[in-house]
């Protein structure tokens, strides 16, 4: 099978919500301030109506991170879920005016495309709402194995793992990528998904898993410490490559073999860390399937992020692949 895409993806199909908001309003609200909490949809538009006015954005995690690939100029594939709805048809026709591969059978019956309401406040930290709708209903069925099979790396979205049939989904894939020869990639989302799901998330690492993306948060509540020299050992034992950022310390990546340290790029101004992760395994596998070396791609990775949180939203407002070339990356 021909190389087609540089990266494809398979994660929560959600849009985001995303507004300005103080520490009052999450307390009123009772919001978890930097959680990502899973609500129903009566709790999602009680929560709409009270949000400040704000952008509305395709979004969900690995969707973030194939519009940083094909800003970057990448060749990009996505899989999820959206319904038979007017989201879904907004979503659909975003990911593709992106350039993005997106052909997914719409959800008819069920419940409604996946929102995700995000208030971030002053200190940048976003706390989020989210309903899964219409995204968990992704199965085995709509894992299509012409895009995993033409794809050089394979992203799978942790959010997934809190449902069983992209739990299965996700197996799926993994073998289809691993009979292809086709890398393997995994971001393990949020610390609370990593509770969730420890043990399964550490089998899948071990036996499946080429790459790990994390920051600090998630790769010491993986391993349970509090010491991140600790957690990176241990993720170097059970990982081939493994990239994990610490906002702005930077990011280190481990082989088996090699660590490496790469500083974050310089932010005048941190608006909205959304998308942060995202974007940095945006640039980090793009230059990964373009043959870059190991510090190159956590440079490309370390200058999406600095984009997408100069401003609000989790996608980029300008070309990667310009900023790049201007900054001689």
């Amino acid at each position: 099978m021909p190389d087609l895409y540089d990266v494809a993806a398979i994660g929560n199909a959600i849009v985001d919500v995303i507004a300005p908001a103080d520490d009052a309003f999450l307390a009123a609200n009772q919001l978890d301030k930097g959680a990502m909490m899973l609500v129903d949809s009566e709790r999602s538009a009680a929560l709409y109506g009270k949000m400040a006015k704000g952008v509305e954005t395709s979004g969900g995690s690995a969707g973030n991170t194939i519009a940083g690939v094909a800003s970057f100029g990448g060749k990009a594939a996505y899989l999820g879920k959206v319904a038979n709805d007017k989201l879904g048809e907004t979503f659909t026709a975003e990911m593709r005016a992106i350039g993005a591969h997106f052909d997914p059978v719409p959800l008819v019956g069920g419940p409604a495309t996946a929102v995700s309401m995000i208030n971030v406040t002053p200190d940048a930290q976003r706390t989020m709402c989210t309903f899964l709708g219409a995204s968990v209903q992704f199965t085995d069925d709509d894992v299509v194995p012409a895009v995993i099979e033409s794809a050089k790396i394979v992203y799978l979205e942790g959010y997934l793992f809190d449902a069983e049939p992209a739990r299965k989904a996700f197996a799926k894939a993994a073998a289809i990528a691993r009979s292809s020869g086709r890398m393997l990639a995994l971001t393990l989302s949020d610390g609370f998904v990593v509770d969730r799901h420890r043990a399964g998330l550490l089998a899948f690492i071990e036996t499946q898993v080429d790459l790990v993306f994390a920051n600090e948060v998630e790769i010491c509540s993986l391993f349970e410490t509090s010491h991140f020299d600790e957690a990176m050992r241990e993720i170097t034992a059970r990982a081939k490559l493994a990239a994990v950022t610490r906002s702005e310390k930077g990011s280190t990546i481990v082989t088996n073999a090699e660590t490496f340290h790469v500083p974050a790029y310089p932010v005048e101004k941190v608006v909205d860390t959304t998308g942060a992760g995202d974007q940095y395994a945006a640039g980090f596998m793009f230059g990964l399937a373009r043959g870059r070396s190991l510090i190159d791609c956590a440079r490309l990775g370390s200058l999406a992020a600095a984009e997408v949180i100069s401003h609000y939203g989790p996608r980029p407002q300008i070309s990667l692949q310009a900023l790049a070339t201007e900054k001689g990356l």
